[in-house]
């Protein structure tokens, strides 16, 4: 075998999360924020910044539509959410029921409470899977484990040098794991992850490196553990990135802007939807973190981004900013242009983009200003953006 080229990725999603629940308001907690970004956005969008992972799968709870659509996520390589079933097992069989139509080669299965998923887990997982049925990343058991028959005394000790404990993201070839979870709903007893299906159905599962940061978030006090993971474990430091596009006139009767449709006597020329705010904003993003600019990223040769949705661009940058464990502090949006009006579109324009980026309006700034009839701008010939991102990471050094 070889090493699987197109990967889906299954997000579970479906538990109800009670046990982390704190206060008189429940929330479940895969839709609680750390650092101010939702635990399962954190988890896609880390997905999502992976060339390796072709598709993206979330399985959510019955009675939490409403709370995934609230994030607003949107992507090429991200399916619409599946319904979950009553139990963990049954949630990922319906993920593999959605996906068996695409005939994926091999399926990740994460658990949507653990969104320190980065390369370095995926990366071995995949490679195992180019001479093994299956794989998870697994960590050293450190505390001695003790076994109890009656839950109050002790009857033996284990050998903690033979125990491991597993974590995701699991991986697995696509048609095996695929037949085990049929095979295994016709079984009495209920399967605790993915791996103890593929071990009673007699798939070899090999064990990669796992990481003491890939922490699964299950009770409130993993709340904090997971803030300090991501800024008191390592000092924040703060970057800087700027952003500028032009995009010229053509005849039309509305331009985009900022997410906004404009009405207006001519439209923005480009590849995609030609939305120079956005724009300027994806590489003010990908300015901070270093990481090249939007052609980079989705090149105008391409054309799958002929007409695309610039907001596509800026989520693609504020998912490697989540990635990476960061933070966006604030945006800063200055648009040159005599025509049209700006003024009244800034209030819809600044909620769009705050929407985009999972952040709240009031750190989202624009300002409209012309050139004084100098120049280009000054001409009616386009129109300019410039932008500054603030952005907060965990110190490297």
């Amino acid at each position: 075998m070889s090493r699987p080229q197109r990967v889906a990725a299954i997000v579970v999603a479906a538990g109800k999360g009670e046990r982390a629940a704190t206060g008189t308001r429940f929330l479940p907690k895969q839709y609680r924020d750390i650092a101010d970004i939702p635990i399962v956005k954190r988890t896609i969008a880390a997905l999502l910044t992976m060339d390796e992972v072709s598709l993206v799968l979330p399985v959510v709870h019955p009675e939490h539509g409403h709370l995934y659509a609230a994030l607003g996520l949107s992507h090429p390589r991200l399916l619409p959410p599946v319904t979950g079933g009553a139990s963990r097992q049954a949630s990922v069989r319906a993920g593999l029921l959605a996906l068996e139509p695409r005939r994926p080669d091999a399926v990740l299965i994460q658990d949507a409470a653990r969104p320190f998923i980065d390369r370095a887990l995926v990366i071995p997982v995949l490679d195992a899977l180019a001479t093994h049925d299956g794989a998870l990343p697994v960590v050293p058991v450190t505390d001695t484990i003790k076994r109890s028959t009656d839950g109050q005394t002790v009857t033996a000790t284990e050998d903690r040098r033979t125990l491991v404990a597993a974590q995701t993201p699991q991986g697995f070839r696509f048609p095996q794991i695929f037949q085990a979870h049929n095979d295994a709903a016709s079984q009495p007893a209920e399967f605790t992850d993915d791996a103890a299906i593929a071990e009673w159905a007699g798939l070899t599962v090999a064990m990669t490196p796992g990481s003491t940061r890939n922490i699964k978030i299950t009770h409130p006090e993993d709340f904090a553990r997971a803030e300090r993971l991501l800024g008191g474990e390592k000092p924040l430091e703060t970057r800087i990135g700027t952003g500028f596009d032009v995009h010229p006139f053509e005849p039309g009767d509305f331009l985009t802007l900022g997410g906004v449709r404009i009405p207006h006597t001519h439209r923005l020329q480009g590849h995609s939807d030609a939305d120079a705010a956005l724009h300027a904003l994806t590489d003010a993003i990908y300015g901070a973190l270093g990481e090249g600019d939007i052609g980079t990223h989705f090149p105008p040769s391409d054309p799958q981004w002929k007409g695309a949705d610039s907001a596509l661009f800026l989520r693609h940058a504020v998912g490697l900013v989540a990635a990476r464990h960061g933070r966006i502090v604030n945006l800063d949006l200055t648009i040159v242009a005599e025509r049209p009006r700006i003024g009244p579109h800034v209030r819809e324009m600044r909620a769009k983009i705050a929407e985009i980026c999972g952040m709240s309006v009031d750190r989202v700034a624009i300002k409209a200003t012309t050139s004084e009839r100098l120049g280009f701008t000054g001409r009616e010939e386009g129109l300019a953006a410039l932008a500054t991102a603030s952005v907060e990471l965990p110190r490297e050094d």
